[in-house]
């Protein structure tokens, strides 16, 4: 794999795109969990399902050969049925086949198998051949189908684990099957003493959008709030369920705050490293921020989960007091300060909005407007300094309820609509706009739908925003690619900035329908100075090739253009890019063991000016590191250091990491950085799962079973040397389950059970703290009461646990700081 780019195959030949939108484990899919179905001799040795010991550590996978054991013969030329010899089938001996690319590297020892194929060097040394069975064609593609369907046999006993460990909705919301939006609800918010009306604001409108969506199609997939003062910010606190997280967000106080300034970029910070990918954020505050130095970290996070930042900043005017500490104090925030602000947002795609705190709660309207979960971006631009400019943009038959939305002062328009009817920004009344509101240095107007080519002319001297949104189920994903360098041909999506300067690629893909094509993509410079068009190549299932000759120098944003039958549409990303002569890889495992030092290699090489570089590495759990400063570079050579990282002891497992690590050019005119996440994951030892002990079963059923009921008592625990009981649900019945720890024992459950006698069955689910499950089985019948059978499944307790952090398990995660 090269260095700096994603293991996640963008596309290659005959492969649908499996970028960041494909969920894969750690760089490894859901079916390689069954390379022993094709890769081996599982199949040959006359197995028809998967090999249950193959996911466990604490189990031998079989009886292996051993390393001096011949295998395999030669093949009869291109017959390879029969290459396995008799007595390692006879004997039921395990083996697979060795896979070597480079010649002077690749060997076997004598008599051992091959993996096979063209690029397979060693299925040329004796014996010649293979054992493969990826297609017909293979050297065993005559058992093909029956590897095939044992490995989706193993894919869904391991979904259908997972499932059992997580719960139906975690798992549902990672499957893209969730019934709901994929957007996060995410507060930051600065909670010194002045802040009290805002925190009011935000009470109020989670409440609002608790209580309209939550079951339908725009309920939010999981609620997340960072609080930040002075000195300290956090902890993250993150849940699906939205009754805890009113709860939270209601309990929040004002309080503290000893000077103006404030930790607003550093809790930013920590929300963009643990909300999911395209998500919104809002952050309130009244105050500067502290942590400046962060700004290109934010912006680095911003680009890589193209997240939108939307600031509310209360009080900025000279002529609203703020904050009186003490009696003398009467402060605002410099335009500079504001202008840091404004500037994230705009590399967000998104507004600073500054308002009085009395406007405040009409300005936060946009909150409930952007829960829509078909939200789409029609137009994105920024003038600073102002000018006088004209937009264009699409509205299609699929777009409805169109909002503009502007920010800025002594702003005028003209709007046209498709019919050439215009209104301008002073008249009250007009076809055009339906509604308009003006609050602070916000403007939000709502337009007639006319389908085609609208037009706004924009007129202002000060800097401004204008963004253009609707709702359609049209839009599109990308990432920046380029062309693999492992074996197989094909993209890697880029972790990085690409180069500037030269040509490049993105892999689009479009959602929402199966018949939309792209026709255009462009990429237009922030300034709206240069337009770059590409080359658009189909590569199926709604993926796109798009090629482009150069890459702007100077910030930009991607415009897609398309058709979807007669309908034509048009789409724009909401994130600001920036390309980069700077290019930083790194390499690292993707796992943290507290206590340990866990090192992180990278390598930075340089097109641009010579000289030192300025090396930043910052984590959002500000663990302690330690890093080179800077790094000497000339044009066209590399450079390497190291980051290491140190997680304390009393880390829990599942914490999530993220570092960033940034050079900065001589000057400052250029940077580039790579965003690196890690599991803290503790040695598991605990490969056993929670057992049932059945306490009590009673039952006074009779020939009228709607009468008559039954229940059952059972203690489950998880051993003296387990991590405990973490859930016991009901998995089949239709009775009443409650659930409490025994007295003293936290690492017991007492399940309490009771049923009408017309469902005389039911099984309890029991999972412990890393995973393991078992299942309880128990039925009443005449004839038979207090028949209990009782079985447990135990997984690979990492690999599930593994899953369960990216599913985010627990229902609240306090992340400490």
């Amino acid at each position: 794999m090269k260095e700096g780019t994603s293991s996640r195959r963008a596309f290659g030949p005959s492969k649908q795109a499996t970028s960041r939108r494909t969920m894969k484990l750690h760089g490894r899919n859901w079916g390689s969990f069954c390379t022993l179905c094709s890769h081996s001799n599982w199949v040959e040795l006359g197995n028809t399902l998967p090999n249950p010991r193959l996911i466990r550590s604490d189990v031998s996978i079989g009886n292996l050969a051993d390393v001096n054991r011949a295998t395999c013969r030669s093949c009869e030329g291109d017959d390879c049925t029969n290459n396995i010899l008799e007595d390692i089938i006879e004997e039921q001996v395990l083996t697979s086949g060795y896979f070597g690319i480079v010649p002077v590297l690749s060997t076997k020892p004598p008599g051992k198998c091959s993996h096979g194929g063209g690029l397979d060097v060693t299925s040329k040394i004796e014996p010649i051949g293979g054992i493969n069975k990826d297609t017909f064609s293979s050297n065993h593609g005559h058992l093909h189908t029956q590897a095939a369907n044992m490995a989706i046999a193993a894919t869904s006993q391991l979904l259908e684990d997972i499932r059992s460990a997580a719960g139906d909705r975690p798992f549902l919301q990672m499957m893209g099957m969730f019934k709901g939006s994929s957007k996060a609800l995410c507060f930051v918010i600065d909670t010194t003493s002045s802040m009290s009306e805002d925190i009011q604001t935000v009470q109020d409108v989670t409440s609002a959008i608790i209580n309209s969506e939550v079951g339908t199609d725009n309920e939010p997939s999981v609620y997340i709030l960072v609080p930040f003062n002075d000195p300290d910010f956090g902890p993250l606190i993150k849940t699906t369920d939205p009754k805890v997280f009113k709860d939270v967000i209601d309990s929040l106080q004002a309080s503290g705050g000893g000077d103006e300034e404030e930790l607003s970029l550093s809790g930013l910070q920590l929300a963009l490293s643990s909300a999911p990918f395209s998500s919104e954020i809002f952050l309130f505050t009244d105050a500067p921020a502290k942590d400046k130095q962060l700004k290109n970290t934010v912006i680095a996070l911003i680009e890589r989960t193209q997240t939108m930042v939307t600031f509310f900043i209360t009080d900025s005017s000279p002529l609203n007091s703020r904050r009186r500490r003490n009696a003398n104090l009467l402060s605002r925030m410099s335009a500079s300060d504001t202008q840091l602000y404004k500037d994230l947002a705009q590399a967000s795609g998104s507004l600073a909005i500054e308002v009085t705190k009395s406007d405040l709660p009409r300005a936060a309207t946009i909150i409930t407007e952007s829960a829509s979960s078909s939200l789409v971006t029609l137009l994105q631009a920024v003038r600073n300094p102002g000018k006088k400019d004209s937009f264009t943009f699409i509205v299609d038959q699929t777009v409805s309820n169109v909002r503009v939305y502007i920010t800025g002062t002594s702003v005028t328009f003209t709007i046209t609509s498709p019919t050439g009817v215009s209104q301008q920004s002073t008249s009250t009344t007009g076809s055009l706009i339906t509604s308009s509101q003006s609050v602070g240095n916000f403007r939000s107007l709502q337009l007639t739908k006319i389908k085609g080519s609208w037009q706004i002319n924009m007129n202002s001297n000060d800097s401004y925003t204008l963004k253009v949104i609707g709702e359609s189920p049209i839009d599109f994903l990308f990432d920046f690619v380029a062309p693999s360098q492992g074996v197989f041909s094909g993209f890697d999506a880029l972790e990085t900035r690409p180069r500037a300067g030269v040509n490049g690629g993105l892999l689009v893909t479009l959602t929402g329908s199966s018949t939309a094509t792209v026709t255009n993509v462009t990429l237009v410079t922030s300034s709206g100075s240069e337009q770059i068009n590409g080359v658009v190549e189909s590569q199926g299932s709604g993926n796109f090739l798009v090629q482009v000759d150069r890459v702007p120098s100077d910030e930009f944003v991607v415009r897609v253009k398309g058709k979807d039958q007669s309908n034509v549409f048009q789409r724009q990303s909401t994130t600001n890019f920036r390309a980069s002569n700077v290019t930083i890889t790194a390499d690292s495992s993707s796992i943290l063991e507290p206590g340990s030092d866990f090192s992180v290699t990278f390598s930075l090489t340089t097109n641009g000016p010579d000289g030192n570089f300025t090396i930043r590495a910052t984590n959002n759990r500000r663990f302690a590191s330690t890093f080179p400063t800077s790094l000497l570079l000339e044009n066209g050579t590399s450079a390497n250091g190291t980051v290491m990282l140190s997680a304390p002891l009393n880390t829990p497992s599942g914490t999530d990491v993220t570092l960033t690590i940034e050079a900065e050019a001589p000057g400052g005119g250029d940077s580039n950085y790579i965003v690196l996440r890690f599991s803290v994951v503790n040695t598991v030892t605990d490969f056993t799962a929670p057992v049932c002990e059945l306490l009590s079963l009673q039952s006074n059923c009779s020939d009228n079973c709607s009468s008559a009921m039954w229940d059952l008592s059972v203690r489950v625990s998880d051993g003296n040397d387990g991590t405990g009981v973490e859930r016991v649900t009901l998995r089949q019945g239709g009775g009443m389950l409650n659930t409490s720890l025994e007295a003293g024992n936290e690492n017991v459950t007492l399940a309490s059970y009771t049923s009408s006698c017309c469902s005389p069955e039911a099984e309890l689910l029991v999972v412990d703290r890393v995973g393991n499950v078992g299942t309880c089985a128990y039925n009443i019948r005449e004839g038979s009461v207090g028949a209990q059978s009782s079985s447990t499944r135990t997984m690979l307790s990492m690999w599930l646990y593994l899953s369960l952090i990216i599913l985010g398990l627990h229902v609240v995660k306090f992340s400490e700081n």
